[in-house]
């Protein structure tokens, strides 16, 4: 039987809760428990019309619902699949430590590594800029003071998840690799320190909000799908704003994790 093991119940005639989020809370439950997998395809329009006896609007609906949620991914011309993004956990408290460096792998190569996915990244852009007065204020830079702009958008397996952009000092950049398009082995962090500046420090403000036009094109979102933006502020041993970095993360691609001190 074609979806055997997916579509296994009706809808409740009798419930409140409208029959396409009904039809949506099945598939969902077939997502999240593993009977449906990433790149998997979804039951069509017909199969879904034939088990639940609605009509092809209802259907629609209920589909709608998980794109909107970055469950399910469209394909013109194919289907409806389920997105092949499971959410990777950002640890904030090892990303960023010194062993990473040492063994030349930035950031987002350590952390794509802990999870067995391939890294990359593209679209980098190196510049100078003065910076807005948000970055400005990190950076404790002047008002008309110019600093070194880094643009790039990572990606995992092939699917972009995070658009970053660093701003560091200009006395710390010039002569360095951080202004050529590969910085190295262990990443804009380790050419800093190279710099004698030893990191201390960091201090991170995050927040959610829905992507610009721009982002969701970049970051390949789905209607709905809201993004993470989060500034990081690093400070060497003298107490110096060296970087501040403002990303912008695809919400449905990440699981922030921060492990705090209780005293």
């Amino acid at each position: 039987m074609v979806n055997e093991g997916i579509l296994v119940n009706q809808i409740d005639p009798t419930s409140d809760r409208a029959v396409f989020r009904q039809i949506a809370d099945q598939l969902r439950q077939a997502i999240e428990g593993g009977r449906l997998r990433g790149g998997e395809k979804l039951p069509s329009e017909a199969e879904l019309m034939e088990h639940y006896g609605v009509a092809r609007m209802t259907v629609r609906q209920a589909i709608q619902e998980l794109r909107n949620e970055g469950l399910a991914v469209a394909e013109h011309g194919r289907g409806v699949f389920v997105r092949r993004r499971p959410p990777v956990k950002r640890l904030a408290s090892d990303r960023f430590a010194r062993r990473h460096r040492k063994d030349g792998k930035a950031a987002f190569l350590a952390e794509s590594e802990a999870v067995g996915a391939k890294s990359d990244v593209d679209r980098i852009l190196v510049s100078e800029v003065v910076p807005s007065p948000e970055i400005r204020e990190r950076l404790r830079t002047g008002p008309d003071e110019v600093v070194v702009s880094r643009s790039r958008r990572y990606l995992r397996d092939g699917h972009p998840v995070e658009l970053a952009t660093s701003y560091i000092p200009v006395g710390i950049a010039h002569g360095t690799k951080i202004m050529e398009s590969n910085t190295g082995p262990g990443g804009i962090y380790a050419r800093i320190e190279d710099q004698g500046h030893t990191f201390e420090r960091y201090v991170e403000d995050v927040s959610t909000r829905l992507p610009t036009r721009e982002e969701a094109k970049l970051l390949s979102l789905t209607s709905g799908t809201p993004v993470f933006r989060l500034i990081r502020t690093a400070y060497d041993l003298d107490g110096m704003a060296v970087e501040v970095c403002d990303t912008i993360m695809a919400g449905d691609a990440f699981l922030l994790s921060y492990e705090l001190p209780a005293h």
